[in-house]
């Protein structure tokens, strides 16, 4: 374990839609089945992270049912979820300071439909929100917009790297003191503090101005998720938080250096974007108790399409393999990702999972996990903090109520025992809980 460093502490963001990742968890015992579509559940889980003291609650979203086989699709707790901006509009009337992040796709929607459905949540929920750029990567989303092709890749980042100048632009059309609001004149608006944007590029043509006076926060924390070079390189520009998912410590170390390195070449404070990556959290009294809980978990996961998941990974019919026998050590070459493969057949090999846990564990939830006892996860969460793997996490709970409250019960606790962690907010928006400072309106220039 490494020393604390009392000037550091890490960022914690709940990934909230769906409430879990991992396929198995509305099945685990005495959790909430229906708990992805449950305002009452949601809400509960909302100000519990918040009592924790969370920087944010995040959606994902996504605009079509997933593209899996049907086998696959029926077993999933993720086949419907609330529209983020309706429930986060809910969530901000029953919370006063947690963060309120969600998706947007700059692909199948507009920047003007954006930028008002974001600033409005910022005033509503008092400077609180953030929108995750995402660039839609289900092309089963292409045939509900109309059209029979999923735009390409770099078309898609492309677009979105003009939708975003046309949003932050949006939110800039009043000064932040435009509206004097003057009763005995009778002057609401000073037309001098009004801009018009006037935006045409290669891929929008917008007027504006956004009937909207500017957020709280002057433009609601900008989160992006890409870790494809053209991700990467449109988070160094635009992102102030990373929503990422590195597998290890040394690939976590890469990331971060890299994405850092972008940002202090495109003339921004590396201490201006935030890399938060994605760690699944199984708490328990000691290793061995948080390890049986994640077999538990994993078995829950229905072999039928949990044999797919490994299927896809591998390149070849798992289904052929023996579902009690240990992974073939040599297995037939394919044309599939070699690094995905090594990863799985790694942890086959150091595990030593059977081709029925391998295939469960792949189907349920494959990425970063940090289990054990509080202290354990902490002391991993410490060492990613210091080596400059992460500015801390993205949590993803395993089965809710339960993996919640031992997240906010046991290891909040723990970190903020360590002075890793906060124990109160030190102000009411999400740039305050982030340490992000308020953008300047690049119209309205301060006196």
């Amino acid at each position: 374990m490494t020393e604390s460093n009392p000037n550091r502490q890490l960022h914690l963001t709940a990934f909230m839609r769906p409430v879990s990742l991992h396929t198995g968890a509305w099945r685990y015992p005495g959790s909430y089945p229906d708990a992805n579509f449950n305002f009452k559940h949601i809400s509960a889980f909302a100000q519990k992270l918040e009592a924790a003291k969370f920087d944010a609650f995040f959606m994902a979203d996504h605009l079509a049912v997933l593209n899996m086989p049907i086998e696959a699709l029926k077993r999933s707790h993720t086949v419907t979820s609330f529209e983020p901006f309706t429930l986060l509009s809910a969530l901000s009337s029953v919370t006063e300071k947690i963060g309120l992040a969600a998706t947007a796709s700059t692909t199948y929607d507009e920047p003007y439909h954006v930028a008002r459905r974001f600033a409005s949540l910022d005033h509503l929920s008092g400077g609180r929100a953030a929108w995750n750029i995402v660039t839609t990567g289900n092309p089963e989303s292409s045939k509900n917009f109309g059209f029979d092709e999923h735009m390409a890749h770099s078309d898609r980042y492309k677009r979105a790297r003009e939708f975003y100048d046309v949003v932050t632009g949006l939110w800039d059309s009043f000064a932040d003191d435009a509206f004097t609001r003057n009763v005995e004149t009778g002057e609401y608006l000073d037309p001098e503090k009004l801009h018009v944007l006037n935006h045409e590029g290669d891929e929008f043509k917008v007027r504006g101005p956004l009937n909207i006076a500017r957020p709280p926060q002057g433009w609601p924390v900008i989160v992006q998720a890409g870790q494809s070079e053209p991700g990467r390189q449109l988070a160094a520009e635009t992102a102030e938080v990373v929503f990422c998912s590195p597998k290890d410590l040394e690939s976590a170390k890469e990331l971060y250096a890299d994405i850092k390195g972008r940002v202090e070449k495109a003339g921004r404070d590396r201490d201006s974007l935030k890399l938060l990556p994605a760690a699944l959290l199984i708490v328990g009294e000691h290793k061995q108790d948080a390890w049986e809980k994640r077999l538990k978990l994993d078995s829950l996961v229905h072999y039928d399409s949990a044999i797919a998941s490994l299927s896809v990974v591998l390149g070849l019919d798992a289904s052929k393999l023996d579902p009690d026998g240990p992974l073939p050590t040599h297995l037939p070459e394919t044309n599939g990702s070699k690094t995905a493969r090594e990863s799985v057949e790694k942890v086959a090999r150091e595990e030593g999972l059977t081709v029925r846990q391998l295939a469960q564990r792949q189907g349920g939830f494959s990425g970063l996990t940090f289990l054990g006892s509080p202290e354990e996860i902490a002391d991993e969460m410490e060492i990613w903090l210091h080596e400059e793997a992460s500015d801390g996490f993205t949590c993803v709970f395993p089965f809710l109520p339960q993996g919640l409250d031992e997240v906010t019960e046991k290891l909040i606790p723990e970190l903020q025992r360590r002075g890793l962690f906060r124990k109160d907010y030190a102000g009411s928006t999400l740039r305050d809980h982030f340490g992000l400072v308020r953008p300047e309106n690049r119209f309205f220039s301060k006196p």
